[in-house]
């Protein structure tokens, strides 16, 4: 009995530094994970940032081309 406890002892070590080792590396998979989405959530929000500068730009153009169009049409009926 006392050498079948050693042996489950002597073989319980190295399942737990696997065990331990696998349980490491998930940890850090999940931090990278982590890590990566939150660079994914800044280059998403650039990129909305980006778009609606760009399309306040083109509405102010849109905006400032029916001004001269009005203008226009004003100087020719007068």
């Amino acid at each position: 009995m006392t050498g079948m406890v050693a042996i489950i002892m002597v073989l319980s070590i190295p399942l737990a530094a696997i065990i331990t080792t696998h349980l490491q590396k998930q940890t850090k998979i999940k931090g990278q994970m982590i890590t990566d989405e939150l660079e994914l959530e800044k280059l998403k929000h650039e990129n909305f940032v980006i778009e609606t500068q760009k399309m306040r730009l083109e509405l102010e153009q849109m905006k400032l081309e029916d001004a001269k169009e009005n203008e226009n049409l004003l100087l020719k009926k007068g």
